[in-house]
């Protein structure tokens, strides 16, 4: 069964806290965000998307009524469970004539929270699958389309130095894709000792490669329940504490990619800031290296070695130079960093620190949070430029 993406919204800290642990029992519930009041929940849906919105009747700003008529009629796609201390008849009628879907009394029972969020999941995606939107129904011809044209092209994201922005070019590079090929593209976080995918995608994972790679036989069934879905991207995180990371061999990577490869139209892997046998195997089987480099002395040189790690294997026809923070640096100009490594510049992604700052403080990938700014456009030249290949 497909992760169930749900937003809990409660103005109680100690009672998102509580229901969290609660809902936390099941694998099949992936907690995308927590909203704090009712405009909360309305500033979080188009970037959380969630399927499931577990909210309170009596919050701040906006209370749960009249924000839940809100989504009701602006994402109907969105399923609503309201919950509250009151379990008077007017509140509950005033609930299900908002468009709640359920309304739980507290204190609320695990069993009885867990199988209202199943059950209101379940109903909601069988009246979606009956009668899907017209637009949704082309999209979906879109992405059959593309199948029967045989995309299936794997990404490796590899910087020789840490630092050099690999992750977030790597999150927002797949989120970029995503737009255009929603729910087709896939994530490996294979920096399996100190990997920040889950961080920068706003994801609290408690599956992850390393548990993965330790299932007797490896099916597209089994790899779905790994997998976390943020902004139309399919994500399998590294392991949640450095000392799982060698319970990742080669042979489980292969088998890993190989299999996600199927599943997807593009699959980017990010890697770690040095080749061993784990991100060797990733190298070898990538359709495209993004090799990222930036203009700094100690980046370049390391950068310069990578390459003399890569020419023996054959892999520098693959390979893409991406210059990342191409601007806001003195001294160093982009011709010397292609003159030094006999190589050209592919693409250039400009600096914007504040932006990048903001994308990583809540949660939500730049290219969504300013589709405008010149970084955010400059990801939409390195997907077009990842097209073309």
């Amino acid at each position: 069964m497909k992760k169930i993406k749900l937003l809990l919204a409660d103005d109680n800290e100690h009672m998102r806290a509580s229901l969290k642990e609660l809902l936390e029992l099941d694998d099949s519930i992936d907690i995308v965000g927590e909203a704090k009041d009712g405009k909360d929940v309305l500033d979080k849906i188009d970037n959380m998307e969630p399927e499931i919105i577990i909210m309170d009747v009596n919050m701040p700003t906006i209370d749960g009524i009249e924000t839940t008529k809100q989504i009701t009629f602006k994402y109907p796609q969105i399923s609503v469970i309201m919950i509250s201390v009151n379990d008077e008849q007017h509140n509950f009628k005033q609930a299900m004539l908002a468009g709640a879907k359920e309304y739980l009394i507290k204190p609320i029972s695990p069993n009885e929270l867990i199988s209202t969020v199943k059950n209101v999941a379940e109903f909601n995606r069988a009246r979606l699958s009956t009668a899907p939107p017209r637009e949704e129904k082309v999209e979906i011809e879109n992405i059959t389309s593309a199948l029967n044209e045989d995309i299936n092209k794997l990404i490796t994201v590899f910087g020789a130095k840490g630092g050099v922005g690999k992750s977030i070019i790597s999150t927002n590079l797949a989120v970029e894709l995503a737009q255009k090929y929603k729910e087709q593209v896939g994530v490996i976080d294979l920096d399996v000792q100190f990997g920040d995918v889950s961080v920068i995608m706003n994801i609290y994972p408690r599956k992850t490669i390393s548990e993965l790679v330790q299932e007797d036989k490896l099916s597209k069934e089994l790899l779905i329940e790994y997998i976390y879905e943020r902004n139309g991207v399919q994500i399998l995180a590294a392991p949640n504490k450095p000392e799982y990371a060698e319970l990742v061999t080669p042979d489980s990577v292969s088998n890993v990619i190989n299999l996600f490869k199927e599943m997807h139209h593009y699959t980017i892997i990010d890697m770690p800031s040095f080749i061993d046998e784990n991100s060797l195997a990733a190298l070898e089987a990538a359709d495209t290296i993004l090799l990222v480099v930036t203009l700094d002395l100690p980046t370049i040189k390391n950068v310069k070695k990578g390459l003399e790690l890569l020419k023996p294997l054959e892999l520098l026809s693959k390979t893409k130079l991406i210059l990342n923070r191409s601007s806001g640096v003195a001294g160093i100009e982009p011709r010397d960093v292609e003159k030094v490594l006999d190589m050209k510049i592919d693409a250039e992604i400009p600096s914007d620190g504040k932006l990048v700052i903001s994308s990583l403080n809540q949660g939500v990938p730049l290219v969504k949070l300013n589709p405008r700014a010149t970084i955010s456009k400059s990801i939409a030249n390195l997907m077009r430029l990842i097209e073309s290949l």
